[in-house]
């Protein structure tokens, strides 16, 4: 079964993102989300970032794009940086832990969006490996934390990346870094700054 078919039934995919292996589900199918925070034994109730495939797939995930977020977006996007802003309603509370905003990200590596755009445009991608465990490098690596539970692995190969994405969150003024990855805080205020 293609990983497609998996994500329009309902089902919950293990694949490589441009950055660590993540795993995938239909972002409004409220009952394939909490299969993913089941699996990966998720008490903490942190939000669960999106990828996208296309920049024209953010108006279906976010209410209102503020003046910050064009900006970071259109210097970082495609990469590492996952912008987070006001949720759009449709958007089950599994995915915005109740926060009423969400994280995009659009990824550099194209195979990865050709995937995501196979399966609808919009999949979630939150790390694939149990609470507490370290992010999945492989295909091998998801095989052995999740014996049960998946309905597909995509096998996209050992991934490449040392660091997570970048997370800035620009739902308020001024925007914040809530986790610092690939891209920098220091080349993020520096960006700000040249609009001041």
């Amino acid at each position: 079964m293609k990983a497609s078919e998996v994500i329009l039934s309902g089902g919950v995919i293990a694949f490589r993102t441009d950055t660590f292996y993540g795993l995938g589900a239909d972002p409004f199918n409220r009952a394939a989300v909490t299969r993913i925070r089941q699996l990966k034994g998720r008490e903490d109730n942190k939000p669960i970032l999106l990828l996208i495939s296309d920049p024209d797939q953010v108006h279906r995930l976010l209410s209102a794009r503020s003046d910050e977020f064009n900006i970071v977006a259109r210097k970082f996007w495609p990469g590492p940086l996952t912008i987070v802003g006001p949720a759009v309603a449709e958007l089950p509370e599994e995915i915005t832990s109740g926060t009423g905003t969400v994280g995009v990200r659009l990824p550099a590596d194209e195979s990865v969006r050709e995937l995501v755009r196979d399966c609808g445009g919009v999949l979630t991608a939150t790390s694939a490996n149990p609470s507490g465990s370290e992010p999945a490098r492989s295909a091998k690596q998801v095989a052995r934390y999740f014996r049960f539970g998946l309905d597909l692995i995509v096998d996209g190969g050992e991934v490449s990346a040392t660091e997570p994405s970048t997370v800035l969150d620009v739902s308020s003024s001024p925007p914040r870094v809530v986790r610092e990855g690939a891209i920098s805080q220091n080349v993020i205020e520096q960006l700000f700054a040249e609009y001041d």
